[in-house]
């Protein structure tokens, strides 16, 4: 069904995956029709994209619903979703809350916007949560860059984690297969996108639901095993890959990183805390002396890898002393980027129904400390680039100081060098660094453009 000049727009809350299914849904809307804008009271459909990780994001979705409820009431044309985690955790009881509602549909259903918004057309407030089985995406994304790209290689999560709502809002784990993925990332490639991310929500456990087995007892289809497959696609310069678990991150795949060229050395592994204790009731299946034998692995390989983590304080039951054990962990690997968070309860996870919660106080002390270690030791981890020569993939013209462009080394560390993009984007360039921060680097062109 086309629809003759209408306006839509999305706003994306959360994780890599989130923003992988907007680039989808935008793509299925564009061939409807529809066209973008970057003003969400000009749109005629407004899809947000919702992330339930923590609460403070699941409340930023209904302040903007509020917003455009009102607005639904001038315009009753037009059309409001809610799709992702929010939409999967709420259901029903979002449509009650906000009844201006046209759509709310969970994350396993965003390949099937076309015909979910086709009924909405119609006539009907639709609920799409129920679990299915996602089948293979032919749809074109409408990508945010030109440069890089997410490809899917796993839905879902088999993970009980205590604190973590994702098995419940994204299903089970559903591994596309190999043909399938090497078929995007040839179509990427031949349309000049340099970088691929491939993305799972436990990218580890990909192919474990797939058939098949090999004389050595392992899975016929293995994460390890997907890299050398797709790692010769024509066009495609960098693979990078999140998100990692500690509990299957295998030294085969670390091997077959420091082997394959493409691969970038840059490893996204959350450990959540650095204490056995707080491990163990968070459900995590590993403990913090595996986690340090698999970062000690990784640099005995590769000595310059990146190493980015997600780490969780303010556990319910965590003791000061548990604590320090996660900031001992930051000190002694030194990562170079670490997402923090305070821990915070969500619905139908074990932790949140527990008695030994702790004061909002006490998570933002530790939060604050965390933060500020991790700042030193980010700013330690950058001082390494001052005055080498890194290869930086340009991907745009820097908003904050048009007389830069930006990229990427391939560690991921932020990139600033003097420059035109029409000169540079695209293309993978030798910069000298010549100043370095906590998160980003700048430097200056030192060889004429490689590709």
């Amino acid at each position: 069904m086309a629809i003759a000049a209408r306006r839509y727009h999305i706003t994306t809350f959360g994780c890599q995956m989130n923003k992988a299914d907007s680039e989808r849904m935008a793509g299925i809307l564009e061939n409807m029709g529809f066209a973008w804008t970057e003003e969400p009271n000009d749109a005629d459909l407004i899809l947000y994209n919702t992330c339930t990780i923590r609460d403070n994001a699941e409340q930023k979705v209904y302040s903007h619903l509020g917003r455009q409820a009102k607005r639904k009431h001038e315009n009753p044309h037009l059309t409001l979703i809610v799709a992702g985690c929010v939409a999967q955790q709420e259901g029903e009881k979002l449509l009650r809350r906000v009844p201006e509602l046209d759509l709310v549909m969970g994350p396993q259903h965003a390949n099937r916007l076309q015909e979910l918004l086709e009924q909405v057309l119609a006539g009907s407030q639709v609920l799409a949560t129920e679990p299915v089985h996602i089948i293979e995406d032919i749809t074109k994304p409408r990508r945010d860059s030109a440069v890089t790209a997410w490809v899917n290689v796993i839905y879902g999560c088999n993970e009980r984690c205590t604190y973590c709502v994702v098995p419940n809002v994204r299903g089970v784990e559903q591994s596309r297969t190999p043909a399938a993925i090497r078929a995007e990332m040839e179509i990427l490639g031949q349309q000049g996108y340099k970088e691929i991310t491939l993305l799972g929500q436990n990218i580890d456990a990909y192919g474990r639901d797939l058939p098949g087995s090999t004389s050595e007892g392992r899975h016929q289809h293995t994460f390890t095993d997907l890299l050398y497959y797709v790692h010769d696609v024509p066009g495609v310069e960098r693979i990078r890959f999140a998100t990692s678990h500690p509990r299957y991150f295998t030294e085969r795949l670390i091997h077959a990183c420091a082997e394959l060229p493409k691969v970038c050395e840059h490893f996204h592994i959350p450990f959540q805390s650095g204490d056995n204790e707080v491990l163990k009731a968070m459900g995590r299946g590993y403990s913090q002396e595996k986690y340090c034998r698999i970062i000690d692995t990784i640099r005995d390989l590769m000595p310059d890898a990146s190493i980015s983590a997600d780490v969780i304080v303010g556990f319910p039951g965590e003791t000061e002393h548990q604590f320090e054990n996660t900031l001992k962990l930051v000190e002694e690997i030194g990562f170079d980027l670490i997402n923090t968070a305070a821990y915070s309860p969500r619905p139908g996870t074990p932790a949140a129904l527990w008695e030994n919660q702790l004061s909002e106080g006490v998570k933002s002390d530790r939060l604050q400390r965390l933060n500020h270690l991790m700042s030193i030791k980010a700013m330690e981890r950058s001082q390494r680039y001052l005055g080498r020569i890194e290869e930086i993939l340009v991907e745009e013209q820097n908003e904050k100081n048009p007389a830069q462009v930006m990229g990427r080394t391939r560690g991921n560390r932020l990139t600033f060098f003097p420059g035109e993009i029409q000169d540079f984007k695209g293309k993978l360039v030798k910069v000298r660094i010549t100043d370095v921060r906590a998160f980003s680097l700048t430097g200056e062109v030192l060889a004429p453009v490689l590709l």
